[in-house]
């Protein structure tokens, strides 16, 4: 009887796997038909969260999403024409990765689920938009890949996925992104949510726990040391650039798996963490940064961690040149697909 059950489970597993497949590139071309993520199956997230079937029984095991705001860049803007950006150029990505053996669409059930509606001129409300749009994909257990936008959009997207417990976090970024409040003044505090702020305000939240986050990769000039001081006094763990190049990837990416440890993390990587050789359409960039390779090499010695969501942030196409930033930008997501699929095939 118990192994009549098993094989129930594994013929409707099966079955699940074989709907959420990419269009194959062998069967039609990779530049034809509407540009998806991967060019997998678009789904209304309700119909991918089982219409609200309870935790856990979600159809979908990975939700790829679109947030296209930009609205609290401090900078170039552009971001928000990332998810579109990456879209396109993630038609060209295939099943398998060599590098690893990892075949996502065989370990999980994988599927485009479409942007957040924003609102671009406000971003308190894009927040609200957010996590209430995310919120039911995670208690249905969906583990969302998201392209943004901004980097203020990670901030309302760990307040849906650590509601219930504050997580670890790995940040590949140039910048700590740990700022009180930005363009204040005499007049005015300054404002408290922009791509400078979120994780400042995701520790204060209590959707983070600091002593379980490390920055990897920070680099360039600051306007003040109070971003990098608050981070440290709160017991984040920050591998600044310098400090990567002396010790090297390996050594890098085993004390990220050290400070994070076995429980529920993040994953957020910042396209600026690359070098503008490698990735000039980004709204501020920073010279000395990692060649899209060190950053493949990283994340591999990802493996095996509890990641619970990830991003890819701060593609601005506009920007661009040749469309490389892109490029990188959906061969980045390839990357930690691959890694969030291997973990949603260990937990059964």
């Amino acid at each position: 009887m118990a192994d009549d059950r098993e094989d129930d489970r594994a013929e409707m597993r099966a079955q699940r796997l074989a709907r959420f497949q990419p269009a194959s590139g062998m069967v039609t071309p990779r530049f034809s038909g509407l540009a998806s993520f991967m060019r997998l199956p678009v789904l209304d997230p309700a119909e991918a969260a089982g219409e609200g079937a309870g935790k856990g029984t979600g159809r979908v095991e990975i939700g790829l999403i679109g947030i296209p705001f930009d609205g609290t860049t401090t900078n170039r803007p552009g971001a928000r024409l990332g998810p579109r950006a990456v879209r396109e150029a993630s038609t060209g990505t295939r099943a398998l990765n060599p590098a690893t053996g990892v075949a996502p669409y065989a370990l999980a059930a994988c599927a485009d689920l479409g942007d957040v509606p924003v609102n671009p001129v406000d971003a308190a409300e894009t927040a609200r938009r957010i996590e209430t749009f995310y919120r039911p994909l995670a208690e249905a257990g969906i583990v969302p890949l998201s392209v943004g936008g901004d980097h203020f959009i990670t901030y309302p997207v760990l307040r849906a996925l650590g509601a219930a417990r504050p997580l670890g976090l790995i940040h590949i970024d140039a910048h700590s992104d740990t700022d009180d409040a930005q363009y204040g003044g005499a007049q005015s505090d300054g404002s408290r949510l922009t791509h400078g702020t979120p994780f400042r305000r995701a520790v204060e939240d209590g959707v983070l726990d600091p002593r379980r986050c490390i920055q990897i990769g920070l680099r360039g000039s600051m306007d003040a040391a109070d971003e990098r001081d608050w981070a440290l006094a709160q017991g984040m763990r920050i591998l600044a650039m310098e400090e990567v190049c002396a010790r090297g990837l390996p050594e890098v990416a085993a004390e990220a798996r050290t400070v994070v440890g076995d429980g529920p993390t993040y994953l957020s990587f910042d396209i600026d963490a690359l070098d503008p050789a490698f990735a000039p359409g980004t709204g501020t960039a920073e010279i000395g940064g990692f060649t899209t390779r060190e950053a493949l090499h990283l994340l591999r010695g990802l493996r095996g961690l509890d990641l619970v969501g990830a991003d890819v942030v701060e593609v601005a196409p506009s920007l661009d040149s040749a469309g490389i930033t892109a490029l990188a930008g959906a061969g980045i997501a390839f990357e930690i697909l691959c890694l969030l699929a291997e973990r949603v095939a260990a937990r059964g």
